[in-house]
């Protein structure tokens, strides 16, 4: 076949690679420029390709066109393809022909990451041979290429599914559905949760679908009499309105049965509280990752074992450190309201927040409950604070302001008595002050080795 790529980042070139592997024709065509690193990757293989343009003449010469999931449905070289009639598929979709691995697949507006790397960390943690890949950064295609794993943990978001058709997982998990994205699906809710829903389209009986019964929109557009897998449904508590494959009977302790509705006593209980994941929503990410485990064949001690050594990504509620007794947690990653009130759920501490930035249209409304009862000073990092402080100087007992997260961390370090936590969650994007999310993650746990003396062996 003659397969175009569109998009040369790392899902266009590793799809890029697996065509040419395959004995396809193959060229890759990015409207912008390319990173060095991938140009090189394209040259080194001998595959064509081409940046800062997209020529029609050679894209509409194609068999079939891989495309990149950032480039939206209305870009008008997706238009010219679908006038052609020539068929367009994702990268997930081109992988999954080349490979005889099981994949469990997760998707969900937020917790997708940190359930993708808990699951990937108890089947590794338990001697599975299992790969990673999707929205965490690598390219399922480039791993299809080898196929050396068991098992595949793939991180998909609503732009993957989009194009997925035969696509085939093994395990799908949905976490939840909030507003996301509306932009790419004409402002319609109910087009998001069906683009999140197509992960559970190709579902047989030899796999499984779990997803939160909780959540409030996955009820309403989840149509489960006609899917025919295993159902294990998850909730935070024991519901009876629901045969649940996994709740909690405690704080630290759930439960799991993979035959829910048949067999009502047939649960395994799972000790989470060496876990260090913290919050609400981690409980239920922990929930959904034990639940496929536990259909990967893993046991109790093993996935108790492995909760214990689990690191999560960086900037996700993430503890840096300790200082005279008081615990630092950088949560860089919350750039918008709901995710802070996670954080500030999650904490049952006294609390400095860290918090500010680039204000996107915030309503603080639904945090200012948690921060009157949680919060005992509140340092505003950013350029304009104007907003956080008319939300909460009337609320939080001391409210101060800072340009510079050396000197916000200083004040949380004065005001910070034994036992509060420090959290940088900031509620806001970065871009007044920092690169990214990543940049003032990465300040924020240099300023606490700094107030550290330097040393990193307090440090976590």
């Amino acid at each position: 076949m003659n397969v175009i790529i569109l998009g040369a980042a790392e899902s266009g070139v590793g799809a890029a690679l697996l065509a040419q592997a395959k004995g396809h024709a193959v060229f890759v065509s990015d409207r912008g420029p390319i990173q060095p690193d991938y140009k090189q990757q394209l040259t080194a293989a001998d595959i064509a390709f081409e940046e800062n343009q997209h020529s029609l003449d050679k894209v509409l010469a194609a068999d079939e066109v891989v495309k990149s999931p950032g480039i939206p449905e209305k870009a008008p070289v997706i238009q010219a393809l679908r006038e052609k009639g020539i068929p367009i598929i994702s990268e997930i979709e081109f992988a999954g022909r080349y490979t005889r691995a099981k994949c469990i697949c997760i998707t969900g507006t937020n917790g997708k990451t940190t359930t993708t790397l808990l699951t990937y960390h108890l089947l590794k943690s338990a001697g599975l041979s299992v790969g990673l890949a999707g929205n965490v950064g690598f390219s399922l295609a480039e791993q299809v290429i080898e196929d050396k794993h068991d098992y595949y943990v793939v991180e998909l978001s609503s732009f993957q599914l989009d194009d997925t058709h035969d696509f085939q997982p093994w395990i799908s998990i949905l976490l939840n559905i909030t507003p996301d994205h509306l932009d790419r699906y004409g402002y319609s809710l109910e087009h998001y949760a069906q683009a999140k829903l197509r992960i559970t389209r190709n579902l047989d009986g030899n796999g499984a679908f779990i997803y939160n019964a909780d959540d409030e929109v996955t009820g309403k557009y989840f149509q489960s009499a006609f899917l025919e897998t295993r159902q294990l449904p998850f909730s935070l508590h024991h519901r009876h309105d629901v045969h649940l494959a996994g709740y909690y009977v405690s704080e630290y302790m759930l439960c799991t049965n993979l035959t829910p509705g048949i067999d009502e006593h047939a649960g395994m209980e799972v000790n989470t509280a060496s876990s260090p994941l913290i919050g609400q929503h981690n409980r239920q990410n922990t929930l959904a990752a034990v639940l496929a485990a536990r259909v990967a064949g893993l046991e109790t001690a093993q996935i108790e074992a492995a909760l214990a050594t689990f690191q999560n990504a960086d900037h996700r509620l993430q503890l840096v450190g300790e200082i005279n007794g008081a615990r630092y947690i950088n949560d860089s990653k919350a750039t918008n309201v709901e995710a802070a009130w996670y954080a500030l759920d999650g904490i049952h501490q006294p609390i400095v927040w860290i918090a500010g930035g680039t204000d996107k249209g915030n309503d603080y409304s639904s945090l200012l409950n948690l921060a009157e009862h949680r919060v005992k000073a509140l340092i505003c990092l950013g350029i304009d604070n104007a907003k956080l402080r008319t939300t909460f100087d009337s609320i939080v007992p001391h409210v101060e302001e800072t340009q510079s997260m050396a000197d916000a961390v200083a004040r949380a370090a004065a005001l910070a008595a034994p036992g509060d936590v420090v959290l940088l969650s900031p509620c806001c994007a970065s871009f007044d002050l920092f690169k990214n999310y990543e940049d003032r993650g990465r300040q924020f746990a240099a300023a606490v080795h700094t107030q550290l003396g330097g040393g990193l062996s307090e440090s976590l």
